[in-house]
């Protein structure tokens, strides 16, 4: 009876080494984040105009929070139910 096996010199250069388990999550967590940022930029043009516009959104929501009136803004004034 033969034997049906490739030469034993030739494998050790088919043997696939595992990568660091560290290094390993490391990668996965790299590709994981592109993903996101790819599917967040997914459909949009120019993904720098709306990262900008985002801020410029912030900043007058911020500016318009700190000039309202103490009172919560109601206008004066009052209902009466009666």
């Amino acid at each position: 009876m033969g034997l049906c096996l490739p030469c034993l010199g030739g494998a050790a250069e088919d043997v696939v080494e595992t990568p660091d388990p560290d290094l390993k999550r490391r990668q996965l967590a790299e590709a994981a984040e592109k993903r996101q940022m790819e599917s967040a930029a997914r459909g949009i043009k120019n993904p720098n105009s709306v990262d900008h516009k985002k801020k410029k959104k912030e900043e007058v929501e911020k500016m318009m929070s700190d000039t309202a009136p103490p009172g919560g803004g109601g206008g004066g004034l009052r209902w009466q139910v009666g």
